[in-house]
């Protein structure tokens, strides 16, 4: 079953990064699917930020920046496979 645990609030084009609002927890390593109006694709977490911090984790209620494979506009969905 899929889950959406954010939403893409702001897309870094020059950088590939976008910064996520989680709704769940997210970890790196984690295998997340992003859905972006009709185009989606999967990617592993290979990174993360707050504040431009790098962690290994991150809580609901966190805004996160990703580097993500394709560009995302804002609203697009992170789901994880429950």
């Amino acid at each position: 079953m899929e889950t959406p645990i954010g939403k893409v609030v702001h897309y870094f084009g020059k950088v590939g990064a976008a910064v996520v609002k989680l709704t769940q927890p997210l970890a790196v390593g984690d295998k997340i699917k992003i859905k972006d109006g009709e185009n989606s694709w999967e990617q592993e977490v290979a990174s993360m930020q707050v504040d431009r911090v790098a962690v290994s984790s991150a809580k609901a209620g966190d805004e996160v920046a990703i580097k993500l494979d394709s560009k995302a506009r804002e609203g697009a969905l992170l789901i994880v496979e429950k």
